[in-house]
């Protein structure tokens, strides 16, 4: 039945008979081969069609010929055209049916019988496979080499072609050709080999070709293509359990007999150059490899449970591109406020959240804001998660002697105008942070905290004397992470009514409309793609500097806040919801404050 949605047939127009790209006649009113000489200009469809002004067309195609880009392709780079709109006028002109990739999947069998490495250099992805004809969608149909090669890996099957937008040809590749389809057979020939049962757990990942092996790569591939932070490898009484964490929620991938626990996670701390004998420890290591093409740093940690060792491994694409502070998603006034506040001189700004907050990706955008020629930029981090040019970056090495108070100290001695210290862990880091941001250093900080004002009484309960605090912290941003609403699958729904006391106590609109996603395979069925910031910016104003030095309640500190124009982490969710962007249930669940 979800096949029947895939495809959305083109009116077909009058003719001769033609070949349909299955290698038959097709009678006079089916659509010709996508090869045809005889098209509309693509600029003049666009513009019959109401999408484009000829005044456009004329200018995209000036600009054409200096690229030598494809017309539709800069249309769309441009914002000139949809690229939803731009496929639909494109199967007009090539006479293809339209393969709906966003809201049905591929079928398993008709993508089964395209091989993957094919799929990925064509890009393209089979959907169908129906009386011997194999329907596959391509972004560019218009391609001459598809058909021959596509028949060719084929046959005896024919080919028919659809055309779908290029980014979802490309999902729908990562989607369908799953690297973990083939941990069956890993486990079946764990499972047979008779070091499987009755080796050592040391024992079984000595072979490169041993099944276990196989099994921890395809799982590092697959959590980089499905966009996972973290992977969690947790064993049970009965089995082992697999789970990716993926835009801040754990979904479950995989499920592994138990006696195959040890060994994964011995492959895993070969590979990080840990200890694999000493498994009552915590241990923590990491392993440098590629993934896809792709530079990628792992963060391993194991520690014993009563089961046995649990591992979690925190992936790090070395090539992800930094954000820059624009891109965050603060509001236009709290970005305002908080670029000003990293023009001054010397001074101290922290950046608090609890962990996965986003706090590293505020401070490398941050970084991003100071990073020039005439400044001398020195980071200490645990680890460092990317690579930034041009500033000097050290590395936490507790066995060495380097921790970020004795690093720090030796930041000092390097002539710096900013440093970053990645993490403020204890009271002798925070006062040599604060006493570097008093003796004309600019210092970049992250803390744990609940909100911006608990921020200020982490430091207190470290010992930082509140004098010190008003005289060096110029300001603390603290921040959330939600998810957002999937575009693909948005559609507006009506809140319950928990949600709607929530959503009403915390100041939202009452005319406000609401959206949620219905789920689509663009969003693995979650309903939500990708994750934004939600922020607040406290700004050292002389009434938080006094009530700071007069030890003042926290609640004290929060309304001062208020009174400074500040808008509270609740603020900026009650905003995010009334724009669309998320739901209330997302901001119940991630943005509180205790």
């Amino acid at each position: 039945m979800a096949n029947r949605r895939l495809l959305r047939r083109r009116p077909a127009t009058t003719g001769p008979a033609v070949e349909d790209g299955t290698g038959d006649a097709a009678p006079a009113s089916a659509p010709p081969s996508p090869a045809s000489a005889d098209r509309e200009p693509l600029g003049e469809l666009l513009v019959r069609r109401g999408l484009l002004s000829t005044a456009q067309v004329d200018e995209a195609l000036l600009q054409q010929s200096t690229s030598g880009k494809r017309l539709g392709t800069l249309l769309v780079e441009l914002g000139m055209v949809d690229e939803r709109a731009l496929i639909e006028a494109l199967a007009v002109q090539l006479h293809v049916p339209v393969a709906d990739l966003r809201q049905s999947e591929p079928d398993p069998e008709a993508a089964a019988r395209l091989p993957e490495a094919l799929a990925r250099s064509l890009g393209v992805v089979a959907v169908r496979h129906t009386e011997g004809t194999l329907l596959v969608a391509a972004g560019d149909p218009a391609d001459p080499r598809l058909l021959d090669e596509l028949s060719r890996a084929v046959a005896p099957d024919r080919v028919r072609l659809a055309i779908a937008a290029p980014s979802d040809v490309r999902r729908s590749i990562e989607r369908t050709y799953r690297a973990l389809a083939g941990v069956g057979s890993l486990v079946e020939a764990f499972e047979a080999t008779e070091s499987g049962r009755d080796a050592g757990p040391g024992a079984r990942v000595v072979s490169e070709d041993a099944p276990v092996v196989h099994l921890v790569n395809l799982m590092l591939t697959q959590g980089m293509r499905d966009r996972a932070s973290d992977i969690h490898i947790e064993p049970h009484a009965d089995r082992v359990r697999v789970r990716y964490r993926i835009d801040g929620a754990l979904h479950d991938v995989l499920s592994l007999p138990e006696n195959m626990g040890p060994a994964v996670v011995s492959r895993i701390k070969i590979m990080a150059n840990m200890n694999i004998v000493d498994r009552r420890r915590p241990q923590d290591g990491q392993i440098a490899t590629e993934i896809d093409g792709r530079q990628v740093d792992v963060r391993v940690a194991t520690t014993p449970t009563i089961w046995g060792e649990k591992a979690v491994l925190r992936l790090l694409d070395s090539n992800r591109t930094l954000l820059r502070l624009a891109e965050l998603g603060m509001p236009a006034t709290t970005h305002e406020r908080f670029s000003s506040l990293l023009r001054s001189p010397y001074g101290m700004v922290v950046c608090g959240g609890p962990t996965g907050s986003g706090k590293t990706t505020t401070l490398y955008a941050t970084l991003g804001e100071l990073n020039q020629s005439e400044r001398n930029i020195t980071t200490i981090e645990d680890p460092v998660e990317y690579v930034v040019p041009s500033v000097n970056q050290i590395q936490i090495n507790e066995q060495a002697g380097v921790s970020f108070a004795t690093g720090l100290r030796s930041i000092l001695r390097q002539d710096p105008d900013v440093i970053l210290v990645g993490e403020v862990r204890d009271a002798e880091t925070a006062r040599i942070a604060v006493e570097s941001a008093l003796t004309g250093h600019f210092v970049l900080s992250s803390i744990h905290a609940g909100d911006a004002c608990s921020a200020l009484h982490r430091f207190a309960d470290m010992g930082i004397e509140p004098f010190l605090l008003t005289s060096t912290v110029a300001g603390v941003v603290s921040q959330r992470l939600v998810r957002r609403i999937c575009d693909q699958c948005r559609e507006p729904y009506r809140p319950g009514v928990d949600e709607l006391a929530f959503f009403e106590k915390a100041g939202g609109a009452a005319d406000t409309a609401f959206w949620q996603g219905r789920g689509c395979t663009f969003c693995s069925r979650t309903g939500y793609q990708e994750r934004i910031g939600v922020f607040e910016l406290l700004v050292m104003g002389d009434t938080v500097k006094r009530l700071l030095v007069e030890k003042a309640p926290i609640d004290s500190l929060r309304r001062a806040a208020r009174e400074q124009r500040m808008e509270s982490l609740l603020d900026g969710g009650v905003r995010l919801v009334e724009e669309g962007t998320t739901t209330i249930a997302e901001i119940m669940s991630s943005v509180y404050v205790v």
